[in-house]
């Protein structure tokens, strides 16, 4: 009997480039899957449900564009069978790159990039797992917290922390606890700056 192939319930697939983080400025296809139980109050992101697709399906809208980089995104994209995903897009020559709050544990194998920006809940496997680890900062962040991600430092792990809403305050925050700790490097939101869509 034949497994019917999975459903991916999607908000949207757009082409832009990368505004944020480690590839700031890459060309990339972003695939926004729907849904997020964390619901944090400040996302500033549009998740609701628009379309199902299957892999197959997913991969045919996305070689509409001329990048060869997709940026897999959410919502919480691990939410759903998100391993299948990266290895049916690695498979097809396609870099991927997954941005995830870190709280479902997926397989990321072959994925060219994995950031984990985390939230109310983490799991520890998925900070041992990710390329750089990226942290919303704003005046209510406790300095003491920030610090038990120090540990996850390394070479092939990148810190970064970014302002939440690109406001100077969180920015100059930013700054301040970077000089002091300067293997941290600074995200911007630089597509809100520019008006990159």
């Amino acid at each position: 009997m034949k497994t019917q192939a999975p459903l991916f319930r999607l908000t949207e697939i757009f082409y832009s480039i990368q505004g944020e983080g480690l590839y700031a400025g890459v060309p990339a296809v972003f695939v926004r899957l729907a849904g997020c139980q964390m619901a944090c109050e400040f996302c500033d992101t549009v998740f609701a449900e628009k379309f199902k697709m299957t892999a197959p399906q997913i991969l045919a809208e996305i070689k509409k564009y001329p990048a060869r980089t997709v940026v897999i995104t959410g919502g919480e994209p691990a939410e759903q069978p998100l391993g299948e995903l990266i290895k049916f897009l690695i498979s097809e020559g396609l870099k991927v790159h997954v941005e995830t709050n870190g709280s479902v544990y997926f397989d990321g194998s072959g994925a060219e990039n994995i950031t984990v920006s985390p939230k109310k809940y983490v799991d520890a496997r998925m900070l041992d797992a990710a390329h750089v680890i990226k942290i919303l900062v704003n005046r209510e962040t406790d300095l003491e917290d920030l610090k038990k991600y120090f540990q996850y430092f390394s070479p092939s792990r990148l810190l970064y922390l970014q302002p939440q809403d690109n406001k100077q305050e969180n920015i100059d925050l930013c700054v301040k606890i970077i000089k002091q700790n300067p293997f941290l490097r600074l995200s911007l939101q630089t597509h809100k700056f520019v008006k990159i869509p």
